[in-house]
C-alpha cells in the first residue's frame, strides 16, 4: 500500500463517518451556491417547524438532494433554498397544550404574552427536522435558510395582501365557512376530512300552521340545528306536494313559523322528500336561502355551543350541540313529533388538526376572489410552460383549478402573518396598509385597530418561491434563480400549496414559479398499507439511519422510486442495501491496498481488453444515468449504478484484475492499477449524490484528505470509441463461459473450491477472442485446464452449458456421484412440487382471490414463479445428470 493511502477499516461503519463528513460540509461553503454559466434551483417544500422527519420527508428530500448534488457536480450554480413553515394552527396546538399542561389558556394570557411563549417554544424546540435533514444528508445553503414569519418574508406577505386588496382581489364577506369549535377558527375545504361514520336519520313532524293537526315529515341527520330552519323545502316536480308549496308549518318547540319552498335541489328519493332548510349551518342550505331570500340564523357561538339568544327557545340555550340534540329528540319526541329513528351511515366532515366536527358557520372573514388568478395558471400548464412529472396529475390540478371557489384566507388563530387591515370605532372606514397608519384613512381618527386574525400558512406559503429569494426586492439572487427548475412534493398538497404557488408567482413576478412539478409516490409499508401510528406499521427513518446509515436508507429509496407507483418500503431491502454498502467499501479497501503509487487518469487509454472493457461500461452507466436524473428516473438511475458498480465492477473486473495484479507483467500490472483507480473515482462520482457519505469518504481515501467530492465534476463519458466498445463485446463473451461454467457448478452441487476441467465447443474467431482471456477465464472459473472443440463436437460424460455462440462442456468423471446426485435432485423436485401444488391451489382459490388484498395476492404469484423456475433448474440438472448414466 502506498504511504498516501490510509488503510480503511474492514467494515463500513457509518456510524463512524457520517457526523465527521457532515460538519465538513457544514463548516464550508460546499453547499453555497458557486459561480457558473447556468443556475440550478430547488425551493424546499418548507417542512412545519413542529415536525420531526419522517419517511416520507425522507422520501421527498432524498430525491430533490439527488438533483442537487447531481447538479452541482455538473459545474451549475446550484442553490437548494432551505427553510421552514410557521405552521399556524400546528403550531399554535402545540403551545396551547402546553399551556393546557400549566392549568393556563391563551387568554389568559393575552395575545402579546401568548406570542412571546410560541416564539420562545419555536427557538428552544422548533426546527428540530432542520438538524435531522442535515443528518439524512440533505445539501441546502443553510445560511440562507428562511422562516415564513421572518422579516422579509413578511414584507413579502404584507406587499401581496396590500396589492391584491387595491385591486379588489381580496374582499370581506360574511359567508358559511368550515369552523372548527376546538381551534375557533375557520378552516379551508382542503383542511376537511371527510369519513363515513355510522350515525341516526331524524324523521320530524312539521304541523301545518293552519291546520295542527296535519304535518308533513322531515328527515334530517341534525336535529338540534331546527332552531335557525328558515323553510321547509320540495322539490318542483313532486307531485306528491304540489299543493303545500306556499304554505307556512309550525317550527316544533318554538313559536315560529316557516314557509314551504319549491327547489330543484332537493333529491325526491332522499327521506321523505321533504328537506328543511337552516341556510346559517348548511352549505347547500345557504344557496337555496340565497336563491329564495330567507333569513340567515345563526343558532350557535363558536364553541358549537346553542346561543343565548330569541332564536333559540330558552331551555337550549348554552347547551353543547350534542347535549341539545339530545333533549330535541326527547322533548319532540314526548310532544309526539317524532315520527321515528332509523340508523344512518353519512359524511362527517372533521378538522385535519382537531379532529373536531366541523360546523358549516356563518362569518366575517376575508377572501381572495381567486378566478382571475387561476385562469393564467391553468393556461401556464396547458401550454407546457409548467410540465408535470408524471403527466396524469396535470388532470388532478384541471380539474380543480377549473372548479376553485373563492379562497378563505382568514383565520381565527394569534400565531400566523396578522391581517395588515385596520377598522375605524369612528367611521367603520378599512384601512389596508402595508405599515400600521397612525390615523383613518377615511375620516382621519385615531381610533384604530387592527384585524385580529391571521392569514392562512398557505397563503405565505403560496409566495416561497420568490419571498426566499428576495421578492418584493429584485435581488441578484431572484434575478438568477428564478424562476426555479422543479419542485419535488406529494400528490396532497397539490392544491393546497402547489397550485396556490403558480397562481401567486405568475401574478407578481410575471414568471413560472419552476419548470417542472415532480410529484412523487406515496411511502407505505411492506405489505403496502398506509404508515398509521395506530396500525403500529411506522417506520422511523432515523432508527434507520441509526441501524444501517444515511447511505442505505437514501439507496433503497432512490432505488424504489418508480414514477406513479407507491413505495412498499421493506426494511429487509435497507438491510440488503447496506450489505451493497459494504460491497463497495471492500471493493474500494482491495484496490487502495493493491494500488502502489498509481493514480486516477481520466485521460488514461489502457491496452488491454479487460480494462478497456470497464472504462466502456462506465462510460454506459454514465450516460444511462443522466438519462434517467434528467427524466426524473431516480429508479432507473439506481438500477443502473447497482448493476455497474456490484455486477460489472465488484464482482468481474475487479476479481479479473487479480490475474494482472497478482502475474509477473509489471507493465499489465500498472495499467490494472490505473484502471481500476480511474474507474473507481468515475463510479464514486456517480455514486455521491445518492450515497455522499460512503462516497466522501472513499474519494478523501482516494485523492487525500483534502480533496472534497461534493465539489468535484461529473464525471464524463470519454471511453466510448471502437476499440473500447469491441473489448466489451469480448468481455461478454468472456463472462457468458465464466456464468456457464459456475451454473454447473451450482446445478451439480460442485465445490467452489474444486478445480475443474473445461472445454468450450466454438468457431475459431471466437476461440481467438476467448483464447486471448484464457488466464481471466481459468481465474474466474477457477479451471484448471480449458480446452478447445469445434463448434458442432459434442463430449461425452460431461455437464452441458449451451451458450448463444458455443457450447460448454465441463467433464463430471470423478466429481459428481451421478446415483447420489439424482437422489437429492429428484427429493428436491418433489418437494418443490408439492410447494408449486399448495400455492397454486391457494391462488386458484376464488375465495382467496377476492379476499386478500391485491398485494399479498402479488407475492403470492412471484413466489410461484420464483418456485417454477427454480423446478426448471433442477429439471435442466437432471437431464444433463440422466445423460451419464
Amino acid at each position: 500500500m502506498s504511504e498516501q493511502t490510509p488503510e480503511l477499516a474492514k467494515a463500513y461503519e457509518p456510524q463512524a463517518v457520517e457526523s465527521a463528513i457532515s460538519d465538513q460540509w457544514l463548516n464550508s461553503d460546499a453547499f453555497q451556491a458557486k459561480d457558473g454559466d447556468e443556475s440550478y434551483c430547488i425551493v424546499i417544500p418548507p417542512p412545519n417547524v413542529t415536525g420531526t422527519l419522517h419517511m416520507g420527508h425522507a422520501f421527498s428530500y432524498t430525491l430533490q438532494d439527488i438533483l442537487i448534488r447531481w447538479q452541482r457536480m455538473q459545474g451549475k450554480a446550484t442553490l437548494w433554498q432551505p427553510g421552514t413553515d410557521h405552521a399556524g394552527i400546528a403550531t399554535q396546538m402545540v403551545v396551547e397544550r402546553l399551556l393546557d399542561a400549566e392549568g393556563v389558556h391563551r387568554r389568559d394570557l393575552g395575545r402579546e404574552r401568548f406570542l412571546d411563549r410560541v416564539w420562545d417554544w419555536k427557538e428552544h424546540s422548533g426546527g428540530t427536522i432542520v438538524g435531522q435533514l442535515k443528518r439524512l444528508g440533505c445539501s441546502c445553503d443553510w445560511s440562507r435558510e428562511r422562516f415564513t414569519l421572518d422579516e422579509g418574508l413578511s414584507e413579502a406577505v404584507r406587499e401581496v395582501f396590500v396589492r391584491l386588496y387595491e385591486e379588489g382581489l381580496i374582499y370581506r364577506g360574511k359567508r358559511l365557512v368550515n369552523w372548527d369549535p376546538v381551534l375557533e377558527t375557520a378552516v379551508s375545504d382542503l383542511e376537511v376530512q371527510h369519513e363515513e361514520e355510522q350515525g341516526h336519520m331524524w324523521h320530524m313532524c312539521y304541523p301545518f300552521a293552519d291546520d295542527p293537526e296535519k304535518h308533513v315529515i322531515v328527515a334530517t341527520t341534525r336535529p338540534e340545528t331546527m332552531f335557525g330552519d328558515a323553510a321547509v323545502a320540495v322539490h318542483p316536480d313532486d307531485e306528491r306536494y304540489q299543493d303545500l308549496i306556499g304554505r307556512e308549518l309550525l317550527l316544533p318547540l318554538t313559536g315560529r313559523t316557516i314557509p314551504v319552498i319549491a327547489d330543484t335541489y332537493v333529491d325526491r328519493e332522499f327521506g321523505t322528500g321533504c328537506v328543511k332548510i337552516t341556510p346559517a349551518h348548511d352549505f347547500n342550505d345557504y344557496d337555496v336561502g340565497k336563491r329564495h331570500d330567507l333569513p340567515l340564523i345563526n343558532i350557535l357561538t363558536p364553541q358549537a355551543h346553542l346561543i343565548d339568544d330569541e332564536a333559540v327557545p330558552e331551555k337550549y340555550r348554552n347547551m353543547e350541540r350534542y347535549e341539545a340534540r339530545e333533549h330535541v329528540v326527547a322533548d319532540l319526541d314526548a310532544a309526539g313529533l317524532l315520527h321515528k329513528i332509523e340508523e344512518h351511515v353519512h359524511q362527517i366532515g372533521r378538522g385535519d388538526r382537531s379532529h373536531a366536527v366541523l360546523e358549516p358557520y356563518l362569518t366575517d372573514q376575508w377572501y381572495v376572489d381567486i378566478k382571475p388568478l387561476a385562469k393564467p395558471a391553468i393556461e401556464a400548464v396547458e401550454n407546457g410552460d409548467i410540465q408535470f412529472v408524471p403527466k396524469h396529475w396535470e388532470k388532478t390540478y384541471f380539474e380543480w383549478m377549473r372548479n376553485i371557489q373563492d379562497w378563505c384566507i382568514s383565520r381565527q388563530l394569534w400565531w400566523g402573518h396578522r391581517i395588515p387591515a385596520w377598522y375605524c370605532d369612528d367611521c367603520e372606514h378599512i384601512s389596508v396598509a402595508r405599515e400600521t397608519p397612525e390615523r383613518c384613512a377615511g375620516c382621519g381618527g385615531t381610533n384604530i385597530r387592527q384585524d385580529e386574525d391571521v392569514l392562512d400558512t398557505w397563503f405565505s406559503s403560496g409566495l416561497w418561491p420568490f419571498s426566499t429569494l428576495g421578492w418584493p426586492e429584485q435581488s441578484d439572487e431572484l434575478e438568477k434563480f428564478f424562476p426555479t427548475n422543479v419542485l419535488v412534493t406529494g400528490f396532497d398538497i397539490i392544491f393546497f400549496w402547489v397550485a396556490r404557488m403558480i397562481m401567486m408567482g405568475l401574478k407578481f413576478t410575471g414568471k413560472v414559479p419552476f419548470r417542472d412539478v415532480y410529484i412523487h409516490a406515496l411511502i407505505r409499508d411492506a405489505s403496502g398499507q398506509k404508515m398509521s401510528k395506530s396500525k403500529g406499521n411506522v417506520v422511523d427513518p432515523l432508527e434507520i439511519v441509526d441501524q444501517y446509515g444515511a447511505d442505505a436508507l437514501r439507496f433503497t429509496l432512490a432505488h424504489m422510486a418508480t414514477p406513479g407507483r407507491d413505495v412498499k418500503l421493506d426494511v429487509e431491502r435497507i438491510a440488503s442495501n447496506r450489505n451493497f454498502m459494504n460491497k463497495i467499501w471492500n471493493a474500494a479497501r482491495f484496490v487502495f491496498m493493491n494500488r502502489g503509487d498509481a493514480v486516477p487518469d481520466s485521460t488514461f487509454v489502457p491496452e488491454s481488453a479487460i480494462n478497456r472493457w470497464v472504462l466502456f461500461e462506465l462510460d454506459a452507466c454514465i450516460n444511462e444515468v443522466d438519462k434517467a436524473l434528467a427524466e426524473y428516473r431516480f429508479n432507473e438511475a439506481a438500477a443502473s449504478m447497482y448493476a455497474f458498480v456490484w455486477g460489472v465492477y465488484c464482482d468481474w473486473y475487479v476479481e479479473a484484475a487479480k490475474v494482472a495484479l497478482y502475474g509477473d507483467d509489471e507493465a499489465a500490472k500498472k495499467e490494472t492499477q490505473i484502471t481500476l483507480l480511474t474507474a473507481l473515482d468515475g463510479w464514486l462520482r456517480l455514486l455521491h449524490p445518492f450515497c455522499p457519505y460512503l462516497s466522501e469518504t472513499l474519494w478523501q481515501t482516494l485523492h487525500g484528505e483534502d480533496a472534497r467530492l461534493v465539489s468535484a465534476d461529473w464525471p464524463q463519458a470519454v471511453w466510448h470509441s471502437e476499440a473500447f466498445s469491441e473489448s466489451g463485446s469480448s468481455m461478454r463473451h468472456v463472462m457468458d463461459v465464466v456464468s456457464g461454467i459456475r451454473s454447473i457448478r451450482g446445478e451439480m452441487n460442485i465445490s467452489p473450491a474444486k478445480r475443474l476441467d473445461a472445454s468450450v465447443a466454438c468457431d475459431a474467431d471466437l476461440q481467438n477472442t476467448l483464447a486471448a482471456h484464457a488466464d481471466t477465464i481459468c481465474a474466474l472459473a477457477r479451471l484448471e485446464h480449458l480446452a478447445w472443440l469445434p463448434r458442432d463436437a459434442e463430449l461425452q460424460a460431461a455437464a452441458v452449458a449451451p451458450l448463444d455462440d458455443a457450447t460448454v462442456y465441463v467433464p463430471l468423471a470423478g466429481l459428481v456421484n451421478v446415483e447420489e446426485e439424482l437422489a437429492r435432485l429428484n427429493k428436491t423436485q418433489d418437494k418443490l412440487a408439492r410447494e408449486i401444488a399448495k400455492l397454486q391451489g391457494r391462488i386458484s382459490n376464488p375465495n382467496y382471490r377476492k379476499n386478500a388484498p391485491a398485494e399479498v395476492i402479488d407475492k403470492a404469484e412471484q413466489d410461484l414463479a420464483a418456485l417454477r423456475g427454480r423446478q426448471n433448474e433442477v429439471q435442466a440438472a437432471l437431464a444433463r445428470l440422466d445423460a451419464l448414466k
